[in-house]
């Protein structure tokens, strides 16, 4: 009878487990609550489905492009019966040989609102007195959240980058690609600052933190006193959480973690931000443009010619800015009207934009997306490091910009120069061997209607092509522009919506099947990672700070310097520095969960030690504020008679390693949490029924 009940027992365990496997995918497609949704990977819809390894992947993004901006474009460009050269072929079947191809659609909704200084501030207790509206899903996503959900694999609340919807930082894929030794890129025709390509290179509150000014072009005397001054005519306190500014003590603005995160390849607009001063570096003096070259940077300033003759250049990772903003669009303006205005108009064809980055220079060089995207790819095929494989995230921003504008023939242009940047990059990889995704992060407004409708804006089109009329609608904007009744003038207020529909994405090589169907824009995340063998999970992230140093160095001025290293599994690292008699001589700012120093994504994060004293002796504990790895040192300050200290010089006083291993502060995920609900279970039926057998026998 025991034998047999123990055997029961095991079936149930079985069972369970069985029953938790089974249940695992119809979760997601059931629909789980937003304490559930908000955990890392607790919006997968697919989390069962395995991965094929690829050694590249580039993902292309086209901002806003919606099933209805590929049809416009392909209608007008190449007839309602044509086809793209490189969307279309991404993802159909036979068309590129032998490579796998898939095609599927996903989700994107994003989780509460919004946050700001005093929702983001923790009380006594070191929680969040506020917090975002995360008790809600939010039907409409904006970029920002659209763009962690597929970096971090995390839903979040629009306006956050990277972080989750308490503001904990989320690591992202080129930060994880990194710590696996992958060479990195990120191109953009936005502003590099904006929310998709900032998803790749930062974590911040609120996605308008550009710099450590906020939105400020670093030259413009906003306040009207005659003067330049980076306290008075930035607006940091608009665009940026205070505490997440290093003068306060944070992780720094877009434009600082750009630089810490150090991609290999950094190419888009926005340079008017680098003008900014980040004034805890050096003297306090330096733009953002000049710290970039001091630490190593291949930098370009909006010019064309020298972008066209940048080369791989050994630990001098390239940050190339072609635009004090976002980029000129390839097409001129057609901005939308009315209904009585656009029949007065009639039908209209695209010209050229005459600023457009796409025509060539004097010196016959260009930079259209195709463009930068070939020379991201010459770049990264030529580090060494692409030799283990490289991920490259590729944008088409201003589709989303120009559908705002309610400019049919912006978002044409847009989606063209994506479909061209898309048919440049298979002239360079290998599909047997490099995995390409096309797809967006949310749709739009814009609709192919057969009249101009009475309450909406249009714009008629004649296609080139086959000479059909489209009629492109606008319909999403919530005030009236009276402009948009006027036929010299047009709708200029730039308040098109987006909308809340699901996405196309399509993938070819290998790993693309996994794109078939139904998935949710966190899904893409686990295609990526689990293609480049890349840590996923929460608790394989954590343990790539298992092997994380510290070295404590006396500089060649008598200043004590803790050099971090290995901190892979972490964003944010906090410290504190004790005394001998238990004081705290110096410490990290840990108010809220972007308080704290910057890790240096796979390299060296210094943190100058102030206040220690010659000849006194220290303890100095470095933690990672994802990972909870912690490593402390005991150190002695050398006194001044005795350091062997020469010019140019540093003297190694302490280091060590983590020697704990600490929990996940941030909390299990959700599948783990299901799988240790699952095993308590099944131990509660074991143990209930060797209990039964045992009374059994009384």
């Amino acid at each position: 009878m025991k034998h047999n009940m123990v055997k029961g027992a095991v079936a149930a365990f079985a069972a369970i487990a069985t029953m938790g496997a089974m249940a695992a995918p119809a979760l997601a497609a059931d629909g789980k609550q937003v304490d559930q949704l908000k955990v890392h990977g607790g919006a997968q819809r697919i989390a069962a489905i395995g991965s094929a390894s690829a050694k590249n992947v580039i993902l292309f993004i086209g901002d806003g492009m919606g099933d209805s901006e590929i049809t416009v474009a392909r209608d007008y460009l190449h007839g309602a019966n044509g086809s793209f050269d490189g969307l279309d072929k991404i993802g159909q079947p036979g068309v590129l040989g032998d490579a796998e191809a898939g095609t599927g659609q996903y989700t994107t909704f994003s989780l509460g609102s919004s946050s700001d200084d005093s929702l983001m501030a923790k009380d006594k207790s070191g929680n969040l007195a506020g917090g975002t509206t995360a008790g809600v899903v939010t039907p409409v996503t904006d970029s920002s959240a659209s763009g962690s959900s597929w970096a971090t694999g995390t839903k979040t609340y629009n306006n956050a980058v990277d972080v989750d919807v308490e503001g904990n930082p989320q690591l992202n894929l080129i930060e994880l690609a990194k710590a696996k030794g992958l060479a990195t890129g990120n191109v953009t025709t936005s502003e590099i600052q904006d929310a998709t390509p900032a998803v790749q290179e930062s974590h911040s509150t609120e996605r308008s933190c550009y710099g450590p000014q906020g939105k400020w072009d670093g030259k413009t005397d906003t306040n009207g006193d005659g003067k330049i001054d980076p306290a008075t005519d930035g607006n940091q306190t608009k665009n940026c959480l205070a505490s997440q500014l290093k003068e306060n003590g944070g992780i720094g603005s877009i434009s600082e973690q750009l630089l810490d995160t150090r991609a290999d390849v950094t190419i888009g607009g926005g340079s008017a931000y680098f003008n900014q001063i980040d004034t805890t570096y050096g003297d306090g003096t330096k733009t953002l443009w000049e710290q970039a070259r001091d630490r190593g940077f291949q930098t370009v300033e909006n010019d064309v010619d020298a972008f066209a003759a940048l080369e791989y250049q050994e630990d001098q990772p390239v940050l190339a800015l072609l635009s004090n903003g976002n980029m000129p669009t390839q097409f001129a303006e057609t901005p939308a009207l009315t209904q009585e205005a656009t029949e007065q108009r009639g039908a209209v064809q695209c010209e050229t934009n005459a600023d457009w980055l796409g025509n060539d220079t004097a010196a016959g060089n260009s930079a259209s997306l195709a463009d930068m995207t070939t020379k991201a790819l010459d770049l990264l095929q030529a580090n060494p490091k692409s030799e283990q494989g490289f991920f490259l995230q590729v944008e088409g921003a201003s589709i989303d910009k120009q559908d705002h504008a309610a400019n049919a023939c912006g978002q044409i242009g847009e989606t063209d120069d994506l479909d061209k940047a898309i048919s440049a990059a298979l002239e360079k990889v290998d599909l047997s061997e490099t995995l390409i995704i096309v797809t967006a992060d949310h749709a739009h407004t814009s609709q192919i209607v057969s009249e101009p409708p009475a309450y909406a804006l249009s714009t008629i089109l004649e296609s080139p092509v086959d000479s059909s009329q489209i009629v492109v609608s606008y319909g999403t904007a919530t005030a009236e522009d009276p402009d948009a009744a006027d036929i010299n003038a047009g709708y200029n207020d730039g308040g098109m919506e987006h909308t809340g529909t699901q996405l196309r994405i399509a993938a070819s090589g290998p790993g693309a099947q996994r794109v078939v169907g139904l998935s949710d824009q966190t899904d893409n995340f686990y295609t990526i990672g689990k293609a480049l063998g890349l840590a996923t999970e929460t608790a394989d992230q954590n343990a790539l700070s298992n092997d994380a140093t510290v070295a404590v160095t006396r500089n060649e001025d008598g200043g004590y310097t803790a050099d971090a290293s290995g901190f892979d599994g972490d964003a944010v690292l906090s410290y504190e520095l004790k005394d001998d008699a238990g004081s705290t001589i110096a410490q990290s700012d840990g108010s809220t969960p972007v308080s704290g120093v910057r890790v240096a994504t796979a390299q060296t994060t210094s943190i100058a030690l102030d206040g220690v004293t010659e000849g006194a002796g220290y303890t100095l504990s470095v933690t990672g504020r994802q990972s909870g790895k912690t490593v402390e040192l005991e150190f002695q300050a050398q006194a001044n008679q005795s350091s062997q200290n020469t010019p140019g010089s540093s003297d190694v006083v302490a280091q060590g390693g983590v020697k704990n291993d600490s929990a996940n502060p941030l909390g299990l995920t959700g599948s783990a949490v299901l799988g240790v609900a699952l095993i308590v279970a099944a131990l509660v039926s074991a143990a209930l029924m060797i209990k039964y057998a045992k009374a059994s026998r009384r």
